[in-house]
């Protein structure tokens, strides 16, 4: 059953395509992945559906249902979150601050109640805490909760990132490079995880450009060259594609991926 379906996408910035007429299909419980050489639109597409851009053209439907792209908080209340390609953590804030940031996301009790600190928002803060507490153990910081975000190392800090976006109970988790600047014991740890998150019931979308890991974790891939689709379909299809090999992967690694 398909949860995401991107029907026509298109972003021109100027006299620049970003994207054109982009369509593809995510199933639910997929972990997709986007890829393609640098300039090739992925971000643009991640910030088209998460409401960061305005798409020109196209549509995107969400489980059937046509979604709210004006904003990004309307996005989130729709079940997608997102990481970045450069990490977005509050540096001063704790560990546990700030995925109890996320968990607002969520939060019903609203500007009034905690000025006046009712008694509804005393307990919805007190589930926030205990939520962010959870996801802090579910991604292996919980004994670094009161630390300072900065203090992380780069690896853990992309954990934290992961954790903030699960605050807001996502269907689709959209990952903009999660492996970026890792090591490969780092990169294994964050195969685990997103294997992890992926079995728990969240449908993931990422783009990466560590082709090992996308082809050993991908069920689909998707790969775009200058702002268009040059093919979709299983790791086995793309790695062996023509055109990929062109646009992306060079000649002779369809061998070592």
């Amino acid at each position: 059953m398909a949860l995401l379906e991107a029907r026509g996408i298109a972003k021109r910035f100027g006299g620049i395509a970003a994207l054109g007429d982009v369509s593809l299909t995510i199933g639910d419980g997929e972990i997709y992945g986007l890829i393609g050489p640098n300039g090739a639109g992925k971000t643009t597409f991640f910030n088209c559906l998460t409401g960061l851009y305005r798409h020109d053209a196209g549509s995107f439907h969400l489980a059937g249902t046509l979604l709210d792209t004006a904003s990004p908080d309307r996005v989130v209340k729709r079940g997608i979150a997102r990481t970045f390609q450069n990490i977005r953590l509050f540096a001063g804030l704790s560990v546990l601050e700030n995925v109890m940031v996320g968990r607002h996301a969520r939060s019903q009790a609203g500007a009034l109640g905690a000025v006046l600190r009712t008694r509804a928002f005393q307990a919805e803060e007190a589930a926030v805490r205990n939520r962010a507490l959870e996801l802090l153990g579910y991604v292996g910081l919980a004994a670094r909760r009161d630390e300072p975000a900065r203090s992380l190392s780069y690896g853990d800090q992309r954990r934290l990132e992961i954790a903030r976006a699960l605050a807001t109970d996502p269907r689709l988790l959209a990952l903009d490079e999660p492996a970026a600047g890792m090591n490969a014991t780092e990169t294994q740890v964050l195969r685990q995880l997103l294997e992890r998150i992926r079995a728990d019931g969240v449908t993931l979308l990422l783009i990466e450009h560590d082709v090992k890991l996308v082809m050993g974790l991908c069920d689909r891939l998707a790969v775009l060259d200058f702002g268009q689709l040059v093919v979709e379909g299983t790791p086995d299809i793309v790695r062996r594609d023509p055109a990929v090999i062109a646009a992306y992967l060079g000649a002779g690694t369809e061998e070592a991926a």
